[in-house]
C-alpha cells in the first residue's frame, strides 16, 4: 500500500507538484487548479480562525453540493476542524439534535434557511452561523473577500478526529461516528491502490457530500492521488452520459446505473474512455451487472463501506468481479464472520455476522462510549451489523442486515437468497424481503416486488416460481405489488418502512 501521509499533506504536496494540474471542473467550464485550491482553501482557514475556529473544533456544514462546500471541507482538513456534514434533506428537528450532540463552534448553512438555523443554534448555544451558497452567495463568501490566504503549515495527530458523521439513525437516535485523519489517510491510499488512481485520472462525481460515499471514498481517493474531478451538483442521467467521454473514473450507486441503462444513448462509445465504473452503497442486481456489461462491456467494480468503517472490500481490478460479491478485504483491512458471540469464526462459505479490523475502523461514537464497547468484540473488531459469508477466495458476500434477519418457524430466512430468485422472474424489476409479525410462525416472509415496465404478472405465479426452487419456510407468505421500492438519498431500500407499512398483513391470520 502507498505511503500514508495526514491528509492536510495531500493539497499542499500537489501544489508544490502539479500547482497547475486541474483539482476541480465544474460543468460551465470552470476550472480550479491545484494551486488555487491552496489559496482558496487558505482563504476558507483564515475566514475560519478569525471567527475563533481551532483544530478540534466541530464545523457542522448543511448546504447544498458545489465548489465551495469542497473548499469548506479540505479547510477543515487542512486547519484540523472536525467536518460534520449535514444532509440537506434532514429536518429542523434533526439538525437541532446534531447541533446538541455535537457542540459546533460554527454552523454553515444555506442562504434560505437562515433564519431557521440562527434560531436552531441559540436553542443548542452555537454562537457563530454563516451561509454558504453555490453561486457564491452566502455570508461565509463575503467573509472571504477580506481574507489572505493561510498558507501556514501545520501539524496533527493521526488519531485526531478529522470527521463525524451521524448514522441514519433507522434504528433510534443517529450516532456521530468519529472518523479519524488517519482513517481517511489510510483508506484513501488503500483505495488509490485498489483502484489504479494516478495524477492522470479524471472522475465524474454525482454523489452527495454529506455521506461517506461522496465526501470520502470520491474527494479523498483524488486528492490522495493528485487526479481531478469534475464536480455535478446531482445525479442526471442524460447529463452524466455527455459528461463521460471527458473522465476516466465513475463511482456511483445502484439507483445510477439502472437509470443509465434506461437511456438508449448508454453503449461502448460513449463509455469508451471510462476505465472504471464503482457501485457501492446498496447491492447492485446481478441483472443490472449483466445488462451494463452486455451494453458497454464495462464491468460495474463493487465494493462494501460503511459510515464507521469507511471501505472495506473491493473486488479487484485486475482479476475476477464477481456479481454479488463485494470482493476481498482491502490492503491492510481484515474481514472476518463472526459464528456467534465470542467466536473467533467460522468455516469459509458459512453465513454469520461481518466483522471488520483495520486502520479504516473508526476511533468511536461521540460522547457514546457504552454504545462503542458495545460494538466492538472483544478481541477487538468492529461487528458491522451485516450478515455474509467468505468463499475459499477471499470473496465476501452480503445477505443482508441482521436487523432484516426473517426468523420464521424457528427457522432463519436471509432475504438476499429469496431477492435473488424473485429477481430472476421474468418481469420482476427489483424486490424486498422482509418480516413482519405473523401469530403462527412469529415472523412472516413478505414481499414488496416492482414490476418491470408494461410486465403483467400475477403474484401467485411470483410464489410459484420461487417455490420449485427454495425450501417452503423461504418462500414469502405474502408478495404486494408497489410502484417504488423506498430508498434513503443513497439509494439503500428502507425496510423499516416496509416493515412499518405492513405491520398487520397478517394479523387475520
Amino acid at each position: 500500500m502507498p505511503s500514508v501521509s495526514d491528509p492536510a499533506e495531500w493539497v499542499d504536496a500537489a501544489a508544490r507538484r502539479h500547482p497547475q494540474d486541474v483539482f476541480l471542473r465544474t460543468p460551465d467550464g470552470t476550472e480550479v487548479p491545484y494551486a488555487a485550491l491552496r489559496e482558496r482553501t487558505g482563504r476558507f482557514i483564515t475566514a475560519l480562525r478569525r471567527g475563533g475556529v481551532t483544530a478540534g473544533d466541530r464545523v457542522a456544514v448543511q448546504v447544498e453540493k458545489c465548489a465551495d462546500a469542497v473548499f469548506l471541507y479540505v479547510a477543515c482538513l487542512r486547519l484540523g476542524a472536525v467536518f460534520v456534514p449535514i444532509n440537506v434533506a434532514n429536518t429542523a428537528a434533526e439538525v437541532a439534535y446534531f447541533l446538541r450532540d455535537c457542540e459546533p463552534r460554527l454552523l454553515v448553512g444555506r442562504p434560505s434557511d437562515r433564519e431557521t438555523l440562527e434560531l436552531l443554534a441559540k436553542q443548542a448555544s452555537v454562537r457563530w452561523v454563516e451561509t454558504l451558497g453555490p453561486a457564491g452567495d452566502g455570508s461565509l463568501s463575503e467573509r472571504l473577500m477580506q481574507c489572505d490566504a493561510d498558507e501556514a503549515q501545520r501539524s496533527h495527530d493521526a488519531a485526531a478526529p478529522a470527521a463525524i458523521v451521524y448514522t441514519s439513525g433507522t434504528t433510534g437516535r443517529s450516532k456521530g461516528a468519529m472518523l479519524t485523519r488517519a482513517n481517511l489517510a489510510s483508506n484513501a491510499a488503500a483505495l488509490v491502490e485498489a483502484w489504479r488512481f494516478t495524477a492522470r485520472d479524471v472522475l465524474l462525481h454525482t454523489l452527495p457530500l454529506f455521506h461517506v460515499h461522496g465526501l470520502f471514498a470520491a474527494l479523498n481517493t483524488v486528492l490522495a492521488s493528485a487526479s481531478s474531478l469534475v464536480l455535478m451538483p446531482k445525479f442526471d442521467a442524460l447529463q452524466a452520459l455527455a459528461m463521460l467521454p471527458r473522465v476516466s473514473v465513475f463511482m456511483g450507486v445502484p439507483t445510477h446505473y439502472t437509470r443509465f441503462l434506461k437511456e438508449p444513448a448508454l453503449d461502448r462509445d460513449v463509455t469508451r474512455n471510462v476505465r472504471l465504473f464503482v457501485s457501492g452503497s446498496a447491492p447492485l442486481t446481478a441483472a443490472t451487472h449483466g445488462e451494463f456489461l452486455e451494453r458497454t462491456g464495462h464491468t460495474i467494480l463493487e465494493r462494501y463501506g460503511m459510515t464507521e468503517t469507511l471501505m472495506n472490500t473491493s473486488n479487484p481490478y485486475d482479476g475476477a468481479r464477481i456479481a454479488g460479491s463485494v470482493g476481498p478485504a482491502l490492503p491492510g483491512v481484515s474481514v472476518r464472520v463472526a459464528g456467534g458471540a465470542g467466536s473467533g469464526g467460522v468455516d469459509a462459505g458459512e453465513i454469520g455476522m461481518l466483522e471488520v479490523r483495520g486502520p479504516n475502523v473508526f476511533a468511536g461514537y461521540w460522547r457514546d462510549p457504552a454504545k462503542t464497547r458495545a460494538e466492538f468484540t472483544a478481541d477487538g473488531w468492529f461487528k458491522t451489523g451485516d450478515l455474509g459469508r467468505i468463499d475459499a477466495a477471499g470473496y465476501v458476500f452480503i445477505v443482508g442486515r441482521a436487523k432484516d434477519l426473517v426468523i420464521s418457524g424457528g427457522y432463519n430466512v436471509y432475504p438476499k437468497e429469496v431477492e435473488l430468485e424473485i429477481d430472476a422472474v421474468a418481469g420482476v424489476l427489483e424486490s424486498a424481503v422482509f418480516g413482519v409479525p405473523h401469530p403462527d410462525l412469529g415472523e412472516g416472509v413478505t414481499a414488496a416486488i416492482v414490476l418491470k415496465p408494461g410486465a403483467e404478472i400475477a403474484v401467485e405465479d411470483v410464489i410459484r416460481a420461487v417455490k420449485s426452487r427454495l425450501a417452503g419456510y423461504k418462500v414469502p407468505k405474502r408478495i404486494v405489488v408497489i410502484d417504488e421500492l423506498p430508498r434513503n438519498t443513497m439509494g439503500k431500500v428502507q425496510k423499516n418502512l416496509l416493515r412499518a407499512d405492513y405491520a398487520s398483513l397478517y394479523s387475520g391470520a
